[in-house]
């Protein structure tokens, strides 16, 4: 069963950081994409970041180029994403998703409709 984790999230000040992890099981995330979105109350969802499949292409929102890095340990199963000088715009529940397991880009994407596997989310809090 395919299925991803999410953890990391908390509360931080704002100039703190925090690293997100997404841990997968029941498929391998070599040769697959992986994308980080949030969603903060009252607001649609958006792409924050992305790996391909061969991890050779990473993509950010603009908002925070310069500030996360995405990146994966294969060994681990495992997509990071360093979150560093927080700010409170960044407050919203991220999670990561994986692209179907028939697809290999060799661009990543940050438009959710590319994924279909999606974990349940960890919480981002950046306030003073």
């Amino acid at each position: 069963q395919l299925q991803l984790v999410e953890s990391g999230g908390g509360l931080v000040q704002p100039g703190g950081s925090l690293r997100l992890s997404c841990t997968a099981s029941g498929f391998t995330l070599d040769f697959t994409g992986i994308a980080w979105f949030r969603q903060a109350p009252g607001k649609e969802r958006e792409g924050v970041s992305c790996i391909s499949g061969r991890g050779r292409n990473t993509n950010y929102r603009d908002s925070v180029k310069g500030r996360f890095t995405i990146a994966r340990d294969i060994a681990k199963n495992t997509v990071y994403l360093q979150m560093s000088s927080l700010e409170p715009e960044d407050t919203a529940v991220y999670s990561c998703a994986a692209e179907p397991n028939t697809t290999i880009r060799a661009v990543c994407t940050l438009n959710p409709p590319d994924y279909d596997s999606w974990g349940q989310g960890t919480q981002v809090t950046v306030s003073s």
